[in-house]
């Protein structure tokens, strides 16, 4: 049900959501050189690497593939466009066609990068029972995300408290749930987005 669920709100999101992806693309074009997605790999579903989409929001020859850079507030490699997309968050649209082809779910823990350090250590050692945020595919939104868990891993508890979150929707997912945080993640942005 829930991966029904995913396919349908996934091609709703990107069938009505057309005309904003091409408006969003033509504006990254025309303000930088370079494609119009920036894609990286992440870990999904039983760990198993897959590629993401988002709409570029760095300038090309400053970006990050590796993911070991990780933005922050005022980051000078970030465009107009960029900085726009990725405080109201519409830079992830993209991740509607992850969702639809399988890679993702509208709602589980966010992706991770490979080996993804949080406070100057790789996650996994930071956190016991890290592997199990796994056991389920990767989220647009999640429990952690809707919880107002964002931004830099610099902070070693707030590193933390996201895994138990994402540990917590992994033992307690039910569809009533993922609406919920779909619900409280929309009224976060009405709020006026976290992202930056």
């Amino acid at each position: 049900m829930k991966r029904g669920v995913d396919i349908f709100g996934s091609f709703c999101g990107l069938l009505v959501l057309c005309p904003v992806i091409l408006i969003i693309a033509l504006m990254i074009k025309l303000e930088s050189k370079g494609p119009v997605f920036f894609r990286q790999l992440r870990t999904g579903l039983n760990e198993t690497p897959f590629e993401i989409l988002k709409f570029r929001s760095m300038f090309t020859d400053l970006g990050d593939e590796s993911g070991v850079c990780q933005t922050v507030s005022n980051d000078p490699r970030i465009t107009r466009v960029g900085r726009f997309l990725r405080k109201t968050n519409l830079d992830e649209l993209p991740q509607l066609w992850n969702v639809l082809i399988g890679d993702m779910s509208l709602v589980g823990p966010r992706p991770h990068v490979p080996d993804m350090l949080a406070a100057g250590r790789n996650y996994a050692d930071l956190v016991q029972g890290y592997e199990n945020r796994h056991l389920m595919r990767p989220g647009l939104t999640g429990l952690a995300q809707a919880r107002g868990l964002r931004g830099p891993t610099s902070n070693r508890w707030k590193a933390i408290r996201r895994i138990v979150c994402d540990v917590e929707y992994v033992r307690n997912f039910s569809l009533l749930l993922d609406f919920k945080i779909i619900i409280r993640t929309v009224m976060n942005e009405l709020k006026g987005g976290t992202g930056f």
